[in-house]
Parts: structure tokens; C-alpha cells; sequence
């Protein structure tokens, strides 16, 4: 044991460390700080998006002997950057080359294709590693509640868009787009993306990573109009300006905003941020001017519509005639209490009906409880958390959507992992976390060979993605999404 113990210390390059001599080098002072502590910490993190990849990067920034092992579920990385970012948005998933230079360090490890809390345990990891933290994001969305959930035609935002980004569990959705008229319920970012993606020329769409498969029933649509419902009103939308400003200026489409809907705003932008009176300026700028000649005119020749309805909250879907799909939807009318972002939307009592064959609930995503040992709080889709540490249980962290809710775009994940890092980097520090060395991904790939997983490594990760982009030029696309991960593990090979 110690001879063996000697030989991974020689390999672990504890030797080397040599402190630079100069009494005030904040080097030096780091070096001093961790001194005392584990030398070479082992740290796992779980989940390979955005919060997973900016707390491994943070960590190997500011810990120069620390390694980090990202553990993913699916057999290829970048979560959300893959498979939640429009693929007509091609400049925020410009993010992926920080990620890769992240994986390819000599100190960090991608192993995907293993599901924590089923073929490993979080027991386990904690076992392997002197700090675990989890940033597995939020794979699902919160249910409407209402009568008639469940017919066919209606579908959660998140699996609309996991469809055409190749996610692989959503590939056999393939929603009916035979209607008219969709309903897209919820004013946020996604609603918009999923509005724009309906209403966008597919000749436009073929030049995007969006699947072949989206493609063939895109290309096939009959939807000319699409209404996205919000509870509150102008004031509270969730989207920001970019998004609107997409929509206003969409090719081929038309805006239909109420005007009555704006009456007396412009005294109540007066106390709003910035932001929010900008956004709230374009709003009322598309209702209730009259667009100039050229715009107008582009307006006249449109095919396609698109509108926001507000004060209205989902009662109920209607079904057809023979009760086999959606028909439509019945809204509560509602009135605001309050001001501002605490408003609350509240029923008038009075109701509309509005027709429909399509209906997308984009009223927000959730996490799930990822293993029976780690707390969570069902109630808000999180995991109980101080500042990223998980409650009561020491050495467990936790960043991003996980942390504190879907909230927030990139760079909002990316401050927030920074500030779970420095804080388990404190507790590094502190003495806090187990001391002597820990077997990292050595203890958990001999976990998974006696289970009969087969993890998919960065360099594995590196074979797919040039076969994506093989396939991608050859359709004239920047890639074309492999789907199917029995495929791609026959292409990895053994």
C-alpha cells in the first residue's frame, strides 16, 4: 500500500510544486493557503451544461493542482447549449469553445453516457471524491394542472424544443402541426423561440443544426397563426428585447398586439429598470404605431401571423367533437394586483374560448431529485442549498438551475457557478473537506466496467462530433445532429 501510495504522489506531481520565493506574490499566498489540505483534491461534477462547465473551469482556474470529472447523463456534453439554444442562434452556442478547451485539460475529464443516481450512486461519488457538485440542471416542466392536459396536441415547450435539438428522449414526439392555430402558454424566452421556430421558413431553418427530422414535419406545417398567453401583463413579460425584436422583424409574419392592452403604460414605466422600459418601449411601439411604408408593406404580403394575448390564465383544453385531441383553449380573463414584477394576476370570473390545435404550456421547467441521499425541495424544483453548499450534508455542492430555480440566461448561470467554486475552494481551505487522497475516476470506472457501462470519454465525444459535421456538409448544414445513441455507440465502437 505505501509503495503504491508513493508511486501515485511521484505521478501526482506533489514534488514539483515549487512556491515562487517572493514575500508578497499573491502566488505565493495561494500556495501557502492550501498547504496544509489535500494536495491534489479529487472533484466531481455532475452535469455537463453551462453550470457544469463554468464550475469545473472556475475550479481548475484557481485550485492549479485540482481535477475535476464531469459525469453526464447523455452521451455527448454541452446540455442546454446543445439542446435548449435555438438552432437559428447560432452565436450564443459560440460558448462550446470555452467548454472544450475546459475538457481538454489534462486536469478535467467529460465521461459521458452515465446517469447518476442509477448507475452511480452520489454516495458513491462521495466516496471517490473529496467534493462532488451537482449542476444537472432542470430536465422537466411544471404541469398546467388543468382539465385536459393530457389529449394529444397538447406538449410541453421543453419537449417541443428537445425535439427539433435532437434530444434524444423527445425524437419520438413528433407533434401534429396539421392545425391553423397554435397556443404557446407563457411570456418567456422559450415561448418566443418555440413561436419563432413554428413560423420560420424551413428554406431558412435548412441552414441551421435543426434535425432532418424537425425538418420533414416543419416543412409540412399548416400552423398560420400563433398566440403566446401570458397570466399578467406587458409590464411582467419574461422575455427580453433581442427575443421580441426576432419576432417583430420575422420575415413573412405579422404582429397582432391589442392596444387596449397598453392604455396608461406609459405612466407606469416611469419607476421600471432600464431594461424593462426598453423592452416595454418596443412593445408599445409594435401596438400601437403605424409602421412606416417598407415595414407596412412587408406586413401586407405576410402568410403568417403572431400575437400576444395578456390577462389571460389557462382554465382548461377543450377537446374535439369526438374528444380525441385538443380543440382549443378556455382562458381565464384576469386584472392585476399590485405593480410591477410583484403583480399578481387575479380571475375576473369572466372567461374566452379560443380555438386551437396545437397547445405549448411554456410556464417554466423543474429539477428532479437526483438520488435518494441528497435533499430537495419538491415544492420549488431545487436542491436546499447556503450559497451552494447542500444543507446538512458536508462536502455536496450544487450550481446553476439546481441551485436557484430556471432562472436567468448563460451568463447569469455563469456567475452563479463561480460563486458555488469559491465557496467549496473556501471550504478547501477551511479544512472542511476529507483529507489524505481519494481514488477520483479511477474508483467509478471500475464502477461501471463490473456494471456494464460504457462511458463516453471527450476524445469519444471529438469522433461524434466530426461525423455530425461530416454529415452536416453534406446537406449544406453546419451539422447534422446524430440522435440515437445506440448509433453512436456503434460508431464509438467498443
Amino acid at each position: 500500500m505505501a509503495l503504491r501510495f508513493w508511486y501515485w504522489c511521484r505521478r501526482s506531481g506533489w514534488p514539483r510544486i515549487r512556491p515562487p520565493l517572493a514575500r508578497n506574490n499573491p502566488t505565493l499566498r495561494f500556495y501557502q493557503q492550501f498547504s496544509t489540505q489535500e494536495k491534489t483534491p479529487q472533484i466531481c461534477v455532475v452535469g455537463s451544461g453551462p453550470a457544469g462547465f463554468y464550475t469545473a473551469q472556475h475550479l481548475l482556474k484557481h485550485h492549479p493542482q485540482a481535477r475535476v470529472d464531469i459525469y453526464e447523463k447523455q452521451l455527448v456534453p454541452f446540455g442546454l447549449v446543445r439542446f435548449g439554444v435555438a438552432p437559428d442562434h447560432p452565436e450564443v452556442k459560440n460558448v462550446i469553445h470555452t467548454f472544450t478547451q475546459t475538457a481538454r485539460s489534462d486536469r478535467c475529464a467529460f465521461w459521458g453516457n452515465v446517469v447518476i443516481g442509477k448507475d452511480v450512486t452520489v454516495p458513491e461519488l462521495q466516496e471517490a471524491y473529496h467534493a462532488v457538485v451537482l449542476s444537472y440542471g432542470a430536465e422537466d416542466h411544471r404541469a398546467l394542472g388543468i382539465p385536459g392536459e393530457e389529449l394529444p396536441g397538447v406538449l410541453s415547450a421543453r419537449a417541443f424544443v428537445g425535439w427539433y435539438n435532437g434530444l434524444p428522449e423527445n425524437q419520438e414526439l413528433v407533434p401534429d402541426l396539421n392545425c391553423d392555430t397554435a397556443v404557446i402558454l407563457g411570456q418567456g424566452n422559450v415561448a418566443l423561440d418555440v413561436a419563432r421556430i413554428l413560423l420560420t421558413s424551413p428554406e431558412h431553418l435548412e441552414k441551421t443544426d435543426i434535425t432532418e427530422a424537425a425538418l420533414r414535419v416543419l416543412r409540412q406545417s399548416q400552423v398560420k397563426t400563433v398566440w403566446i398567453v401570458g397570466r399578467r401583463g406587458p409590464l411582467q413579460v419574461a422575455f427580453t428585447i433581442k427575443e421580441l425584436r426576432e419576432m417583430v422583424q420575422l420575415p413573412g409574419t405579422q404582429p397582432f398586439l391589442d392596444p387596449k392592452d397598453f392604455l396608461g403604460l406609459q405612466d407606469s414605466m416611469k419607476e421600471v429598470p432600464r431594461p424593462r422600459k426598453r423592452l416595454t418601449e418596443l412593445l408599445l411601439r409594435t401596438a400601437m404605431e403605424k409602421p412606416l411604408a417598407e415595414e407596412a408593406a412587408r406586413q401586407a404580403g405576410a402568410s403568417r401571423a403572431w400575437g400576444l394575448r395578456f390577462f389571460r390564465s389557462p382554465q382548461q383544453v377543450l377537446p374535439s367533437s369526438d374528444g380525441q385531441r385538443a380543440a382549443g383553449i378556455r382562458l381565464a380573463i384576469t386584472r392585476l394586483e399590485d405593480a410591477g414584477e410583484a403583480a399578481r394576476a387575479v380571475p375576473t370570473g369572466d372567461t374566452e374560448d379560443l380555438p386551437c390545435g396545437l397547445v405549448l404550456s411554456s410556464v417554466g421547467y423543474k429539477s428532479r431529485p437526483i438520488d435518494p441521499s441528497v435533499p430537495f425541495n419538491s415544492k420549488l424544483g431545487i436542491i436546499p442549498n447556503t450559497e451552494g453548499r447542500v444543507v446538512d450534508v458536508p462536502g455536496l455542492y450544487c450550481s446553476g438551475w439546481v441551485k436557484r430555480g430556471p432562472l436567468g440566461v448563460i451568463a447569469t448561470t455563469m456567475t452563479d457557478s463561480f460563486l458555488t467554486s469559491q465557496q467549496l475552494l473556501q471550504d478547501l481551505r477551511a479544512g472542511l473537506l476529507p483529507s489524505g487522497p481519494r481514488p477520483g475516476s479511477a474508483a467509478i470506472q471500475a464502477l461501471l466496467r463490473r456494471r456494464g457501462i460504457r462511458p463516453v470519454s471527450f476524445s469519444d465525444w471529438e469522433k461524434l462530433d466530426a461525423e455530425e459535421v461530416s454529415r452536416g456538409q453534406r446537406a449544406g448544414k453546419p451539422r447534422e445532429k446524430l440522435v440515437d445513441p445506440q448509433e453512436m455507440l456503434r460508431l464509438l465502437g467498443p
